[in-house]
């Protein structure tokens, strides 16, 4: 599931900043699951305003664009932080999301393995802090403009994080372009909670990576880190259910499940 998908007929090829790019045909897919019923509630809240809406399928193909762009800014993060350190990557979008895979060294003889754990850190949260910046630069700009960012306090409903309570946000005017409060709203709905998501301590998220090599920094061991992925997986699987959020207990309950499996393989428990 979290695997790079074969190459398909179907992958469109394209290069930026240097940076081989593949979007597999099952990113579409995914975008479309993942979107569904975020964009039905949209469309149906303008549909109630008395407006009417431009219906699901637009607010599909928005929402599938405003998800190509954050994760592709997500994992050009990552890609810039092996840049910094030598190592070129290539980036793939698929059906989960979005890989950095490192292809090559510059000539330096470095490969990713040789990162040390300090790099392997900053390398890991380059990229959700890549995609939490943009949507934050997002939010700045529309407060500037006289905006309220509602799309926070939808981001609340999801998962109680508090956004809405950070001064300013929820002052001014609200967006009554249909058209462009689609756009906020599809933008930051993923930068900020899957980026948020994407930070809790779980292997292989970019969170269980950073767990490791901070773990590892302090002299401790692998093994740590994993029984920390597997309390925490653990935890969202029980708040996932609690809170009828079906798809997110599945990913999280076969995570704790990997990594439990990951432990035995060790055979040290510490």
């Amino acid at each position: 599931m979290l695997q790079d998908p074969p190459v398909s007929d179907y992958d469109i090829h394209f290069e930026l900043f240097g940076f081989k790019v593949r979007i597999a045909w099952s990113f579409w897919v995914g975008a479309l699951i993942f979107g569904f019923y975020l964009v039905r509630g949209v469309n149906v809240m303008f549909i109630n305003s008395g407006d009417g809406g431009p219906g699901q399928l637009p607010l599909l193909v928005l929402w599938s664009l405003c998800m190509l762009v954050s994760i592709l800014i997500h994992e050009l993060g990552h890609a810039f932080a092996f840049r910094q350190f030598g190592i070129q990557s290539s980036i793939v979008l698929y059906h989960f999301g979005g890989l950095a895979i490192p292809t090559s060294s510059f000539g330096m003889g470095r490969s990713a393995g040789a990162l040390s754990e300090k790099q392997n850190l900053w390398v890991a949260l380059a990229g959700p802090l890549a995609q939490i910046v943009s949507a934050f630069l997002l939010v700045g700009g529309l407060m500037v403009a006289g905006f309220r960012v509602e799309a926070l306090a939808i981001i609340d409903s999801v998962v109680p994080l508090g956004l809405a309570k950070i001064p300013g946000v929820m002052d001014g005017d609200p967006i009554t372009s249909h058209g462009l409060y689609a756009i906020v709203l599809f933008y930051i709905f993923p930068s900020v909670l899957w980026a948020l998501l994407n930070l809790v301590p779980v292997w292989p998220l970019d969170g269980g990576r950073i767990m490791n090599s901070l773990v590892l920094i302090n002299g401790g061991h692998r093994e740590q880190a994993l029984w920390v992925s597997v309390i925490s997986a653990g935890l969202l699987t029980l708040y996932a259910f609690k809170n009828q959020q079906t798809f997110m207990g599945i990913l999280f309950l076969s995570l704790a499940f990997s990594n439990y499996q990951m432990l035995q393989q060790t055979g040290r428990w510490r």
